[in-house]
């Protein structure tokens, strides 16, 4: 089933991510729970990424881990207990990612793993995903497709 968003803004994509958060807070796999995220450069990934980290009560500052390609939070939620932030912009494909321990981060059904440019790295991703694809309207509107 794929859900249809339109948002006005930053603000309004970040609220959207809070409200999927609170679904995913209860949701539980037999491996991580991985969302996708997929869209042109610019569109929104990062913005709703830091949206669900505001819904964990994440303090610090969410940036898209771009040069160190991974970031790890620690997490005080019953269901998470480490949230994975992975940017697979500068990824040639999947392989680059074993380096950092992937298996192991997403075989555990205690992590939230967030994956930026998933598309890149399809290949490693779980049959049970939920994939995020933002597209530009215009300069502030979004269409945010979940799937």
């Amino acid at each position: 089933m794929i859900v249809k968003y339109i948002s006005k803004s930053p603000k309004e994509t970040q609220e959207l991510a809070k409200d999927l958060m609170k679904k995913l807070k209860n949701l539980t796999y037999k491996n991580a729970v991985v969302v996708a995220l997929e869209g042109e450069l610019g569109a929104g990934k990062t913005t709703f990424v830091q949206g669900m980290a505001k819904a964990l009560k994440i303090k610090a500052r969410v940036k898209s881990p771009t040069f160190s390609l991974m970031k790890s939070y620690k997490l005080k939620t019953e269901s998470y207990k480490l949230l994975f932030h992975i940017d697979c912009y500068r990824l040639r494909d999947h392989k680059d990612l074993e380096l950092l321990g992937i298996t192991d981060i997403l075989n555990n059904p205690e992590n939230l793993v967030l994956i930026e440019w998933a598309d890149r790295v399809k290949e490693i991703l779980p049959k049970k995903h939920i994939t995020i694809h933002i597209d530009h309207i215009s300069e502030k509107e979004r269409k945010i497709s979940i799937k």
